[in-house]
């Protein structure tokens, strides 16, 4: 028998090192958080649970630099969020994207539209985490990238970017076998957070989907385990030869493949890995905000000020890439966040 490191396993260490040389140099790119003055008060956060450890990442970091600020967390779940901002029992509220409905609430409530923040990127692979979307097709499926504009008339039940509608493999060009075969699609509920952040990039907030996508729950094993809904959509790929699926990398088994995807038709093509995520270039990328209740031409509060800009700094990107889960963001778009948010 010989003794050795695995293929595999060489090549998950050299994406490992790269994606860490990758992190270093981002973080090169930020500013180190420098106090502007001296900051104090409750800051009272909402919040999703599979955020808790992210956000006291943040705090732990912040109070280093500012001891004069506590902290009051709840983080309840995020259906509850954005509504504590504007009920004012929160200051501020941590969050995967924000549903129409609650931004009506908020409108209807003070008048005008909350302030949203990017504060991270979504996992790669982790699930619950604001993971990443990817779309799988049957091993023995010969597509290997798609449009968004292609993906939005497979799910749509109704006529979206595309000429019309994509029913079957042969309206993609398949050949043979395939060009008559119905194209049978899987994916989450349409009431999961994934499937309405599928809804928005893709089908243009439509929410007509197509009749012959089957949403999956989660679901229990046999010993009262939870199994989550990606793995039970992959599972049903793997015995359907002309499936299409919507689920995450962590749940990938042998017998299906995820595609390649592109914004524009002529594209680039971008196919899902932790580094196409973590630099923004993957379509179907997701990211983690902060909302809080900023009235039209007024400052923001000047301790939610300061801790805003912590969490945009070198320091507080830091923290996300120790969190673990959840990725830092891309130097552009910490810039973009400072400057349209007046940070």
């Amino acid at each position: 028998m010989r003794y050795g490191i695995p293929l595999w396993c060489c090549g998950a260490i050299v994406l490992a090192l790269a994606a860490c040389h990758v992190g270093a140099q981002q973080f090169d790119s930020l500013p180190r958080y420098q106090p502007k003055g001296e900051a104090t008060g409750r800051v009272r956060v909402w919040g999703s649970a599979q955020m808790s450890d992210l956000i006291e990442r943040w705090q732990k970091g912040f109070h280093k630099y500012q001891p004069g600020v506590q902290f009051e967390n709840h983080m309840l779940g995020a259906l509850s969020a954005v509504a504590g901002v504007y009920t004012g029992v929160a200051d501020l509220a941590l969050s995967r994207e924000i549903w129409p409905t609650e931004t009506m609430a908020f409108e209807q409530v003070l008048g005008y539209k909350p302030t949203a923040i990017q504060v991270a990127t979504g996992s790669f692979d982790v699930p619950t985490k604001s993971d990443s979307l990817e779309v799988f097709v049957h091993r023995d499926n010969p597509i290997s990238r798609l449009t968004l504009s292609q993906l939005g008339a497979i799910f749509s039940a109704e006529q979206t970017t595309a000429a019309r509608n994509i029913r079957s493999w042969g309206d993609l060009g398949l050949k043979g076998d395939w060009a008559d075969k119905p194209i049978n699609g899987y994916a989450y509920l349409l009431d999961n957070a994934g499937s309405r952040f599928f809804r928005d990039m893709v089908l243009n907030g439509n929410q007509s989907w197509n009749c012959n996508i089957q949403g999956f729950a989660n679901g229990q094993a046999a010993d009262g385990s939870r199994v989550d809904a990606g793995r039970l959509i992959l599972e049903a790929l793997s015995k359907d030869r002309y499936g299409i699926a919507i689920s995450n990398l962590h749940y990938a088994r042998p017998d299906v493949r995820a595609l390649s995807l592109a914004v524009q038709d002529a594209g680039p093509f971008v196919a899902p890995t932790k580094e196409s995520i973590q630099d923004r270039t993957y379509p179907l990328t997701r990211a983690v905000y902060l909302f809080v209740n900023r009235a039209p031409n007024r400052p923001l509060d000047a301790t939610l000020r300061e801790f805003l800009i912590y969490i945009l700094s070198e320091d507080g990107q830091q923290d996300v890439m120790s969190e673990g889960g959840y990725l830092p963001l891309p130097t552009r778009v910490v810039r973009e966040q400072l400057a349209l948010n007046s940070l």
